[in-house]
């Protein structure tokens, strides 16, 4: 029988117990109490049955918590199995996923995990799993992410270059407007919605290869869209076609939406009909042209994407009027959820906060 250890006696056993009744710790808890029942002056056999455990864990409970105190008896994270991959392999591996894989040269144009797992054997002869991959990647803090649009002929300071001349532009405008007009920034932009709906990710069971419905025909309508992330608030038509006259009407919705004395500030991209002679502008709107090539500066492209991947994907659209109920609806939705409007759209280099 192993010789018995003296327990500290720094922290009385009603101390102990008010440290179990303020942690969240489950296990620490346990443990606390278990103890505090031999401060008490109980046995060690009294201990084990209050915890639930042998005479030989209680033993090490009280080696822990000899050496390190109440903290000593916190859970610890099990270290796991040893990685194969070290320092080296990690450096590496962060750099060929931020560069991306060359098609020509990897056959892939985005990185899989498999596709890793066959670059590591190639560079270093490494031979790691899928699983034991993938948790080395969510340790270096990588995940599979949805990627934003980028242009390919985007110019690699214009965003950063709008982004500080916006202000000083906003500023000029507020200097046009009769003294203390509130301003309102808006965000506008179109997303051609049709029977050929994108198919998305969907939760499915391992091994099996989920399917969902796919149309072959052309119909189409055109959702114009435009948000306020400050106020949360939206304005929507839906139309035939996209050109001046459509675009015009859905200023004249905009203007509608616009608070009483305040004034609109629309940032829209350089579409054609967004520039059109043939434009007709409401007096409490001022259109601010975003630079070319960047829909990153644009929060309506990202709820496109958020309409499409909740609302609009994976179904069958029967006709064209089908269609436009369906972005009605969805517009509608939108429109009911302002804090989706806000939780979306805000930007901190716009909205300064």
């Amino acid at each position: 029988m192993a010789a018995p250890i003296r327990l500290r006696e720094d922290l009385s056993s009603v101390e102990v117990r008010a440290f179990a009744r303020n942690s969240k710790d489950a296990g620490q808890v346990r443990r606390l109490l278990a103890i505090a029942r031999i401060l008490d002056g109980g046995s060690r056999s009294e201990a084990a049955g209050i915890a639930g455990v042998t005479l030989q864990i209680i033993r090490d409970w009280v080696v822990r918590y000899n050496e390190g105190g109440v903290a000593g008896l916190a859970t610890r994270k099990a270290p796991g199995p040893r990685t194969i991959l070290h320092d080296g392999h990690r450096h590496a591996l962060a750099k060929v996923i931020e560069t991306g894989p060359i098609a020509a040269v990897h056959g892939v144009v985005r990185w899989r995990i498999i596709d890793l797992v066959q670059w590591l054997w190639d560079e270093f002869e490494v031979s790691i799993s899928k699983q034991a991959l993938g948790h080395e990647l969510r340790t270096m803090g990588y995940r599979k992410l949805t990627a934003r649009p980028h242009h390919r002929g985007q110019q690699p300071d214009d965003i950063a270059v709008f982004k500080k001349s916006s202000a000083p532009v906003l500023a000029q405008i507020r200097k046009t407007l009769p003294k203390g007009t509130r301003i309102e920034l808006w965000w506008q932009d179109e997303a051609r919605i049709g029977q050929q709906t994108k198919l998305t990710r969907r939760w499915a069971r391992r091994g099996t290869r989920p399917s969902a419905p796919k149309d072959q025909r052309r119909s189409s309508a055109w959702l114009f869209g435009a948000i306020c992330p400050a106020e949360g608030k939206a304005a929507g038509i839906v139309m035939p076609k996209c050109n001046s006259e459509a675009m015009s009407m859905h200023l004249e919705e905009i203007a509608f939406h616009v608070a009483p004395g305040a004034h609109a500030v629309l940032l829209l991209d350089q579409a054609g009909w967004h520039g059109s002679a043939e434009l007709v502008v409401p007096a409490n709107i001022t259109l601010m042209p975003l630079p070319p090539r960047c829909p990153e500066l644009n929060p309506v492209e990202n709820v496109w994407q958020f309409m499409r991947d909740n609302w609009l994907s994976n179904r069958i659209f029967k006709s064209y009027d089908d269609i436009v109920d369906h972005c009605c609806f969805a517009w509608n939705k939108l429109v009911d959820q302002p804090w989706r409007i806000m939780s979306i759209g805000l930007r901190q280099w716009a909205h300064g906060f």
